[in-house]
This record gives structure tokens, C-alpha cells and sequence, in this order.
């Protein structure tokens, strides 16, 4: 027997059954009336019955129990019944049909508190406002990823418009994200605007609500940038607050210390930066610089060696070890350091240009040209290593030549002073006064207050000098003073300026000036006694060997035999760990075939590094003047007397 009837019985009255406890608890009853059928869900196809069904009034009376209990008052174990809402199901064909609306009208008795509820319920999300970065569907997080390499593509090619509109997407559509302010910023600093940079930094840092180290720190870095060391040193303290382990705040903050003549808190900064964010080559490196600029040079290399242990890949810490082993004219392994640089990182510019520079230094005229030329070959849009060849083929070729590449550096980088600077230089010493004025006019309109402006006008106090334009000379050494009033070498040519005129005493008085305003770096090895506990996690082997505990110590007096002998004992380590130390590396011979490592690592051919040097047609053709106003020596202020 079917439960519901069919809609074709039209005749019959509609029922259903429904069981009953009897007396008899091993059987069940039949109790059985009729009820109109209510809408149930769509896919139940029911009529519902007539007004003149004689059950209905038993039916309401039965529903009004129902809702007051919410039980099936014709069983005694009132088991649950469940409510569905009513269905509008349109009448084409299968809804339901009603003469009156009586049915509906009873049907609603059952759900009006339901009804009621529902309306009060927020099934739906609020209208948004059109124009807000919510009113659109947001895109997934691996666009903002994809967005952010392609806008760092588009930078390195010198297609800023494109870069800035896509990172302004970015932070449209992920405001909180702090990367996209970082790069935005970065970019901006590239094209000389520091105003919108900072704008953009400190907006970064109220949308992150100040939690994001990389913004703070990229900020401190403008700010020390334009000359503002005070706001730089509070910008670099936000950054180590806003994240303590964020160990390019702690260096870049221990660098403009440095830079201040603050060595003492420079050590401080960098002793905070390996105590909370561990080893780190860039560190170890700084504080290696260190020791070599206070003559302990068997410090300096312990330093240099726990830099590259911590990173064999760091580049950086392989040519800076370099520079020092060639202070102290170990020049076997200085080569052998820059050979170790080039194969940690083959297509680094900076590995190449100065293992180049340094055999042209050494008289290898030929090897010095080639290693420039690979890194030129690996990177064709560097102006400083085109820079330095033409220099080099200025001194042992011709100026023709070295013109050309001069000519190539400018337009690969218009605002790159140093190119300016040297080409000038270039062209006076070739006699072309007028050209060597111009060429120096157009690396300060592109800075008149960096170092590179400091050392231009210097050199062309040094041109006006030579022929005779004494009051120019002078007003541009002043000038280059009031950019870096340390410079040694400025304030001596002043004074030889002043002798060779028969001022002896004005010239006293000039070397007076620079022994009273000069800073005085006073450093010493004190520093060590607090400092050794956490510059390296082999540490403890080390207060084994010297059988100290922990508080005796960090209580111990060291003096620098007592540091030297420490580092004497580790050597034995670091041997062992295949870092090499000054004397093993003079013994072991150079081992680096140069042609077939550029052949199989970097697929470049040696016999064609010539035919990739000859320039182009635009390149001979076209000229780039950099923007930037008309510099001229008598707008400087002068506070120097």
C-alpha cells in the first residue's frame, strides 16, 4: 500500500497510517484518519486536500498540540517529528492547486515560527560598497607572487612605469602584505625620488601596523641615504623591535655606526646580531673588516674563515678575505681566495671586476683584460666593469677605444657617476679641458652631494689647479669638504695649493683644520672579553680546552695573546673542515683552468670574448645626457674658512 496516494485517485481520500501502541506491547494497532497533505520539498509531487474534508477540525486541533509540544501526541514515547519549510512550487502542471488558499493558509499555521525566524536570520553577506578592494572577488595568493617577480623583472630592465603600476595593483588588492611596499620603495629609490619612496615606506608601516622588520629597515636605509642619521638610527631600532632576529636591521644599523666613527657601538650592534639571530656570514664578515682595520690580521682571518663555514657560497666574504691576504702582499692566496669567489658564484660582477682589476694591479696586463671581459660577457648591462676597462685600455691602448667604452657605461647607466667621473678625468689628461669641465658638470647634476660628488670636485679643483684657475680651485676643494670633510687627500692638495702660491701659513693652518675636525677612531680588544661567548657555536670545545665554566668565563680578562692562542687551538678544526688557513693556501698551487671553467660552467666561448666586446652602432651613435639641473660651484655654501 502506497504511504502517500497517487495524484491520479482523485476519488479516494487521501490517508496515511501511522502506528499506535496497543495494549499489547508484542503488537501494533492501526489507528487511521484523514489529513490534508501540506507542501512538503520539491521533489515530493502531493496535492493538498478540500476545505470540506470532514478530519480537519480534529487535524487543527491535533497541529495546535503539536506546536505547543513539538512532539507526536499520538505516541507515548513522543518521538520527534521533523519540520520542513514549505516549498512555493509553481503550478505549471505538478504544483499545488487551492480554490481558496485555504491550504496554504493552514499549511503556514504549521511554519509561521519558523518564517518569523528565518527572516531575522542574516543568511546572506552585507552589500559591500562599490569601489573598496572587497567589492571585487580578490585573486589567489599566487598572483600577488607571480606579480611581485614580474615587477622585479621589469626593474632590472629599466621599465620602472610598468613595474610601479603593477606593484600599485598589489597593494589594491593585499594591502597587509609588506613585500609589495619594500619593492615599490625600492624602485623608487633606484630612480632618484626619495620623497615618494618614503611616502610609500610609511604607509607600509601603518597598513602592516608596525610589525613588518623588512619596511623598517628598508626606510632606515633611505633615511641614512639622504643624510638623516638620527631618524636612521631610530628607524633601524624599530626594525630590531618590531623583530628582534632580524639580522639586516642589526648589520645594516652596525654599518652606519661604522660609517659614524662609532666602533664601539658597532660591536655592540653586531655582538646583538649573532647573539639573537646566530651565525651569519655578513657579520662575521664586518667584524672581520674590523680586526684587519686595527692591524690584528690573525683575527681578521679566524673571522673570515667562520664567515665562509657558515656560508662556503658567500661571495662576498671570499673577496673581502681577499683584499686582506693582498694588504698583506700574500698574493698567491689572494688568487687562490678570488678563484674560490668566482666558483661559489660564477656570474658575480663583483668577483670578476676585482680579481680583474687586481691582476692588472699586479702588471697581467692580458689576464686582468680577459677576466674583465668574462664578467662583461656574464653581465652586459654593468657600467662599472666597463668603466674599468676602459681604463685599462686607456693606460696600455688607446684613448679612442677607451672613449668608446666609456661612451657604452654612460648610456647602460646614465646616472652612474663613477663612469663620469673617469671619462673626465680621461679626457683632461688628454688635454681636452673643455670636455673634461663638461663630463665632470654632468656627474654632479646627478648628485651634488654623494661621495662620488666629493671626489669629482676634487679632481676638477685639481684640473683648474694645473692651469692656472687658482679662485676655482679653491671654491671646489671647499665644496668637495663640505661633502666629506674627511678626506685626506682633498685637504692636503688644498694646502700644497696654498704652498706652491708661497702661503706657507695659510696652508699650516689648513693641515691644522684637518688634525681638529677629524674623527678619531679609537678602537682596542677589550670588546673580546663579553664578545667571545657567542660569536661562534664551537665556542664550548674552546672553554673546554681553557677548562673555564660559563661564569668564569664571560668573567675572564683576555688579552690578545690569549686570543690568539684560542684561535690557534681552533685552527685544528677548521684545517679539518677543508678551510684553509694563510700558510696552506701559499703552498698548494693554483689549480683553476680558467678557459675551461668559463667553457663548462658558464657555456661562454674564450676565443670569442673579443667579438662580444665590439660595440654597436647605437651604441657609437647615440647620447644619453642624465637629468638633473646645472651644477655650479658659487650655489654651494661654504662653512669651511
Amino acid at each position: 500500500m502506497p504511504l502517500l496516494p497517487s495524484l491520479s485517485s482523485s476519488s479516494a481520500n487521501p490517508s496515511f497510517t501511522l502506528f499506535t501502541p496497543s495494549q499489547n506491547p508484542h503488537s501494533l494497532s492501526k489507528f487511521s484518519f484523514k489529513i490534508p497533505i501540506i507542501p512538503l520539498h520539491s521533489y515530493l509531487t502531493i496535492t493538498s486536500c478540500s476545505s470540506q474534508d470532514s478530519a480537519t477540525p480534529a487535524l487543527e486541533e491535533s497541529l495546535a498540540r503539536t506546536k505547543e509540544s513539538g512532539y507526536d501526541v499520538l505516541s507515548e514515547n513522543k518521538v520527534l517529528i521533523v519540520r520542513r519549510p514549505v516549498m512555493d512550487v509553481s503550478g505549471d502542471g505538478g504544483g499545488e492547486e487551492s480554490d481558496d488558499g485555504g491550504g496554504l493558509a493552514r499549511s503556514s499555521a504549521i511554519d509561521a515560527g519558523l518564517t518569523e525566524f528565518a527572516k531575522k536570520m542574516p543568511m546572506f553577506e552585507p552589500e559591500r560598497v562599490e569601489g573598496s578592494p572587497g567589492s571585487q572577488e580578490r585573486p589567489l595568493a599566487v598572483n600577488l607572487d607571480l606579480a611581485l617577480y614580474r615587477a622585479k623583472f621589469l626593474a632590472r630592465s629599466y621599465r620602472y612605469d610598468e613595474a610601479e603600476d603593477i606593484l600599485d595593483k598589489c597593494i589594491y588588492y593585499w594591502p597587509e602584505d609588506g613585500r609589495v611596499y619594500v619593492a615599490l620603495g625600492k624602485i623608487l629609490s633606484k630612480q632618484s625620488k626619495m620623497v615618494e619612496a618614503r611616502a610609500v615606506y610609511e604607509k607600509g608601516c601603518q597598513a602592516t601596523q608596525g610589525e613588518n622588520p623588512y619596511i623598517w629597515q628598508c626606510w632606515a636605509v633611505l633615511e641614512k641615504t639622504m643624510g638623516n642619521i638620527r631618524r636612521a638610527r631610530e628607524l633601524f631600532d624599530a626594525a630590531t623591535v618590531a623583530n628582534k632576529r632580524h639580522i639586516a636591521a642589526w648589520h645594516g644599523w652596525a654599518v652606519l655606526e661604522l660609517k659614524q666613527g662609532n666602533i664601539k657601538k658597532a660591536r655592540q650592534l653586531l655582538a646583538k646580531a649573532l647573539k639573537f639571530c646566530g651565525g651569519n656570514e655578513y657579520v662575521y664578515q664586518t667584524l672581520a673588516m674590523l680586526e684587519a682595520k686595527a692591524n690584528r690580521y690573525e683575527q681578521a682571518r679566524y673571522l673570515f674563515r667562520q664567515a665562509t663555514k657558515f656560508n662556503p657560497k658567500s661571495c662576498a666574504s671570499w673577496l673581502a678575505w681577499a683584499q686582506l691576504e693582498i694588504q698583506q702582499q700574500n698574493k698567491r692566496a689572494a688568487r687562490q681566495l678570488f678563484e674560490k669567489a668566482v666558483q661559489a658564484s660564477p656570474k658575480n660582477r663583483f668577483a670578476w671586476h676585482v680579481w680583474g682589476v687586481f691582476e692588472a694591479n699586479m702588471g697581467i696586463m692580458d689576464k686582468g683584460r680577459k677576466l674583465l671581459k668574462i664578467g662583461h660577457a656574464l653581465n652586459p648591462r654593468d657600467p662599472v666593469l666597463l668603466q674599468s676597462l676602459a681604463l685599462l685600455e686607456y693606460k696600455h691602448s688607446s684613448a679612442n677605444l677607451a672613449r668608446v667604452l666609456f661612451r657604452r657605461a654612460s648610456e647602460l647607466d646614465p646616472r652612474h657617476q663613477p663612469v663620469w667621473v673617469a671619462w673626465g678625468w680621461m679626457e683632461w689628461k688628454e688635454g681636452n679641458i673643455a670636455k673634461a669641465r663638461e663630463l665632470y658638470q654632468r656627474a654632479l647634476s646627478i648628485n651634488s652631494t654623494s661621495e662620488s660628488a666629493a671626489r669629482c670636485l676634487q679632481a676638477w679643483g685639481v684640473l683648474e689647479q694645473r692651469i692656472g684657475n687658482l679662485s676655482a680651485a679653491r671654491r671646489l676643494f671647499r665644496s668637495s669638504l663640505n661633502i666629506n670633510s674627511q678626506s685626506y687627500v682633498t685637504w692636503m692638495t688644498w694646502a700644497s695649493l696654498e704652498e706652491d702660491q708661497g702661503n706657507s701659513v695659510r696652508a699650516e693652518e689648513i693641515r691644522n683644520l684637518y688634525f681638529q675636525q677629524r674623527t678619531e677612531v679609537v678602537d682596542d680588544a677589550s670588546w673580546v672579553m663579553g664578545f667571545l661567548d657567542i660569536i661562534d657555536p664551537a665556542i664550548d670545545s674552546i672553554k673546554r680546552l681553557l677548562k673555564l665554566d660559563k661564569e668564569s668565563f664571560t668573567k675572564a680578562k683576555l688579552s690578545l695573546d690569549n686570543l690568539q692562542e684560542i684561535i690557534g687551538k681552533s685552527r685544528t678544526d677548521d684545517e679539518s673542515s677543508g678551510f684553509l688557513d694563510r700558510q696552506d693556501m701559499e703552498s698548494e698551487e693554483m689549480g683553476m683552468d680558467l678557459d675551461a671553467f668559463i667553457s663548462e660552467k658558464l657555456s661562454l666561448d674564450p676565443s670569442k670574448l673579443d667579438v662580444q666586446m665590439e660595440p654597436s652602432r647605437a651604441f657609437v651613435t647615440k647620447r644619453t645626457r642624465p637629468p638633473g639641473r646645472t651644477w655650479r660651484p658659487e650655489n654651494r655654501t661654504t662653512t669651511i674658512s
